[in-house]
């Protein structure tokens, strides 16, 4: 079974502002969420994550030995990064919710991002056949694994959440990836 689980909350993330590739640690309430999350899981076999501190600690509280993996990095905001969701112009948000290949200025686009996650995602699903893989990452990262699994393309990232500490599961079986559950929270 594969798990594709989002770290623990930050400041930033209560805050309401974009995060994508600053590097906060987790908060006291984020440190909670990843120790349940951790007991929700139990024991696992594998755990691969993004290289920022907020998910590497979410990391180490499901396992001692993490495989550090650039391609579950989160979007790169660019400009946006840091700022409130509040203080976005309108047509920033209008351009991005219309073309999954619009990228902020000196970031990513939501395209790009599905292209390095979905060839992350195809490199451990057989071995997530029969092992248990937790991959711990961010927000973005986890809707372009949705789309992945579904056959959606990367505009799904507007029509789904993410809660702080929320895990996927998906079964890779004889016809591929099949969603067993999303943004599961205790």
């Amino acid at each position: 079974m594969l798990h594709v689980v989002r770290h623990g909350r930050t400041e930033v993330n209560a805050a309401g502002k974009l995060l994508g590739r600053d590097d906060p640690e987790l908060d006291q309430t984020g440190r909670e969420q990843a120790e349940e999350l951790a007991n929700r899981l139990g024991e696992v076999d594998l755990v691969i994550s993004s290289p920022l501190k907020r998910t590497m600690e979410t990391a180490s509280y499901i396992s001692n030995t993490v495989k550090s993996d650039p391609r579950w990095l989160e979007l790169d905001y660019g400009e946006l990064e840091g700022r409130s969701i509040e203080s976005i112009d309108k047509s920033i948000w209008e351009n991005w919710r219309s073309d999954v290949n619009w990228a902020p200025d000196g970031g990513e686009s939501l395209s790009d991002l599905g292209i390095r996650v979905a060839e992350a995602c195809d490199e451990i699903a057989e071995i997530s056949k029969n092992k248990e893989i937790v991959v711990v990452t961010h927000v973005s990262p986890i809707k372009a694994t949705l789309a992945w699994v579904l056959g959606l393309d990367a505009g799904v990232s507007w029509k789904c959440h993410v809660s702080p500490g929320s895990s996927m599961s998906i079964k890779i079986g004889q016809y591929g990836p099949v969603l067993h559950n999303f943004n599961l929270v205790a």
